[in-house]
């Protein structure tokens, strides 16, 4: 039996803030190739909200497409420093390079939502979080990935703010549920409108 809400994510963080809110609802991965659906947009010159918002759609219209009676929750991030798009480290090299480049500089996490119903698309919303890294050594970046290991790739800014990443930062303007990536208020407020949960 398929519940009525299904989050298309396999993210434990999403899932968690779901859970935390008293939502009910199933979790479903999309089958989606994110990275092909990236690569034309990036070369079409789309800036990172709209690919983070493609990218949530696609994941809600495919798993609605599955379950068409279901309300389904597509989300997705990006993050941004001036027109550069990151994408999550593969080695720690790269984390090491990302850290290094984001050091003592701003930059934005995108985070887009999407609900989809009957394989349609039935809203959208793009969140926006900013956030100050202080400057750091070279030397504490070494130190700072030695000591998280393999989590710093599971980030796509190479850091977890729910845990040691919090060190990296002097400032940061946004709500937690962006940073961690599926805009609870906003998403709340809509399954409010839909008659979805209680008001």
């Amino acid at each position: 039996m398929t519940a009525p809400l299904i989050l298309a994510s396999s993210s434990p963080f999403r899932w968690m803030l779901m859970q935390n809110a008293g939502l009910h609802f199933q979790a479903i991965a999309a089958n989606i190739d994110e990275r092909a659906i990236e690569a034309p947009l990036e070369q079409d010159g789309a800036g990172p909200d709209a690919v983070a918002l493609v990218l949530a759609k696609a994941k809600a219209k495919e798993v609605s497409d599955r379950f068409p009676d279901s309300l389904v929750i597509g989300s997705d991030q990006t993050m941004s420093l001036g027109d550069e798009v990151f994408h999550k480290p593969k080695t720690m090299a790269d984390a090491e390079n990302h850290l290094r480049t984001l050091s003592g500089k701003t930059h934005r996490l995108n985070s887009a939502i999407a609900l989809a119903r009957n394989g349609d698309i039935i809203w959208e919303h793009v969140s926006h979080a900013e956030l100050t890294m202080r400057d750091l050594s070279s030397d504490f970046i070494h130190r700072h990935l030695s000591r998280v290991g393999d989590k710093a790739l599971s980030s796509v800014g190479a850091y977890q703010l729910e845990a040691e990443g919090i060190q990296l930062f002097s400032k940061i303007d946004g709500d937690y549920f962006t940073i961690v990536g599926l805009p609870m208020l906003p998403l709340l407020q809509q399954l409010r409108e839909l008659g979805v949960i209680d008001g």
